[in-house]
Parts: structure tokens; sequence; C-alpha cells
């Protein structure tokens, strides 16, 4: 067994049953690092354990501690890691880009690996996955689909705290433009032409 099959093994087992950020999640994170990673000169091996490895704290949204999600999943990916044949400087770079990886943490990486991981798990909230994992969540804290006086936040501060249309404005809109690589942003952009294509269907349905 290889050092990934091994890792996505440890993974496996350690996943809460979060919808959000469960097993698949990880594996789709991994698949978009893959397909990346063909078009950016990035080593490969290393981008895929920090995919694997990312989640591996995942506090829900409404937990204080949810911003330090990826802060203790680059903690125990470190002691995961050291139980292979990895140079201190791989554990490093792999640690260093699940810390940075997550969008509350306001980071920009500074290695391609990092940046890598970054647009892969970023791709993984858009599109029609995307919008799965903003109503299962918002489902999961019982939150209203949206604001009854003004849905679509035309003339008002978006606040997905309380309402889940809320998410697309204060956070998935955004991160197209906050793409790393060149890849990723092409991905990003026809990604994000299908969340735009739900709420306009959603405008004219309300």
């Amino acid at each position: 067994m290889n050092v990934l099959d091994s890792l996505k093994n440890e993974v496996k087992k350690r996943m809460e049953n979060d919808s959000a950020h469960d097993y698949e999640h990880t594996m789709r994170v991994y698949k978009n690092a893959q397909q990346i990673c063909k078009k950016e000169k990035a080593n490969e091996p290393l981008v895929l354990c920090a995919a694997l490895l990312h989640d591996l704290v995942s506090h829900s949204k409404s937990d204080k501690h949810s911003k330090l999600s990826s802060i203790e999943s680059a903690k125990k990916s470190k002691k995961i890691l050291e139980k292979f044949d990895f140079s201190k400087k791989d554990i490093t770079i792999i640690s260093d880009a699940i810390r940075d990886h997550s969008f509350s943490q306001s980071k920009i990486p500074k290695t391609l690996e990092g940046q890598i991981l970054q647009d892969a798990d970023r791709l993984d909230a858009l599109g029609a996955i995307g919008i799965a994992r903003v109503f299962a969540t918002g489902g999961s804290l019982k939150r209203p689909f949206y604001n009854i006086d003004d849905p679509f936040c035309k003339q008002r501060i978006p606040d997905d705290k309380t309402w889940t249309i809320d998410h697309f404005y204060q956070k998935l809109l955004k991160l197209e433009s906050l793409m790393n690589t060149k890849s990723g942003k092409a991905e990003a952009k026809r990604r994000t032409r299908i969340l735009k294509e739900f709420l306009n269907q959603l405008k004219q349905e309300l």
C-alpha cells in the first residue's frame, strides 16, 4: 500500500459526519487538485497529501472555534506524516498548505502547493456541488433560505449566519477573483456561472 492509500484510510477513519466537510468532500478536493496539478508545475504528491489531510478537523460553522479548523488540521497532519518517510521540509510544505488554505484565514499560501490546495478546496464550494453544500449546511443549522424583504442582498449587507442565500454574496461569488492558478481560475469561472444561473432562476420563482 502506498502513502496516498494509507492516508486515505487514515482520513476515512477520522472524518466526522458533516455533509459539507465529509470524506466525499475530501476526495472531490483531491480530484480537483489532481486536475490542477496536470497544468501547474507543482510537487503533485505533496499537493495530494495536503488535499487528503486538509479537513482533519472541521468545527461546525456555528462553533466559535470554526476559524481554527485549518490550524488544528495542520497540527494533526504533522503527527500523521511523521509516520511516513517524509522529510521535515516536505512535512512543512504540506502542513503550511493546510494551515493557510481556509477562506476564513484570509491568507494567500506562499508555496504553489498551498495555492493549488486552496484553489482545489474553493472549487468544491462552487458549481452544482457548491449549491448542494450551501443548503446542506443551512439546513443543518436550521437557517431560513432567504430574507423575505431582501432575498438577494440588494440593500443590505449579507449575513450568512442568518440566511442561507446570503452565503452566495458573502463568500461564494467572490471566490473566482481569489483563485491563485490559471487553471483554477478557469474552472472557477465556469462553476461561478452555474451559481449565477441558479440565483437568476430563483429570482424568477420568488
